[in-house]
């Protein structure tokens, strides 16, 4: 699966998104999602549906609202396509944080779900999130995505930390 992510997570744009994430600075989003927008090129133009990539309920609750999809909606609004909130956690994963990919990968078996499969089948998908680390929540949700019937999924993020 192609990941694209535009900045690399260190000063300034780590204080962005964390903004975003904790400080409910929500409007960054929009910010971050013109930028995105007009990086796109190749493969990514092929895209036919945005899918953010979700919190577990409970830490939605917790935190008010969901980052990637802060970014995801006006995202797919500047690029003229729908948007559909289709993928689930099955459950709360323990943060990723200071995993390294292994333990990632196994923290993150089995958490999505895609409800509504007939709305990614057959589609292109343009799957949003923040940041990526290791690309394992990326890879996670694509292989929901894709066992639901994606015909492709591309990733896009704002930031990816550094190796």
């Amino acid at each position: 699966m192609p990941i694209l992510s535009l900045w690399r997570y260190e000063p300034p744009l780590d204080a962005v998104i964390l903004a975003l994430k904790f400080r409910r600075l929500d409007y960054l989003g929009r910010h971050l999602a013109h930028e995105l927008a007009a990086a796109l090129g190749g493969e990514f133009e092929s895209a036919d549906l945005v899918v953010p990539v979700p919190l577990h309920w409970t830490r939605r609750v917790a935190r008010g609202f969901d980052q990637a999809e802060r970014i995801a909606v006006p995202l797919a609004a500047r690029l003229g396509l729908p948007v559909a909130g289709v993928l689930r956690r099955r459950r709360a994963t323990g943060a990723q944080a200071r995993l390294g990919r292994a333990a990632r990968l196994a923290n993150l078996a089995g958490a999505f779900r895609v409800d509504r499969a007939q709305a990614v089948a057959g589609r292109r998908v343009l799957l949003v999130d923040d940041v990526t680390t290791t690309g394992a929540t990326l890879e996670a949700a694509a292989a929901a995505l894709l066992s639901a019937g994606a015909a492709e999924v591309f990733a896009l993020t704002a930031a990816r930390t550094p190796l």
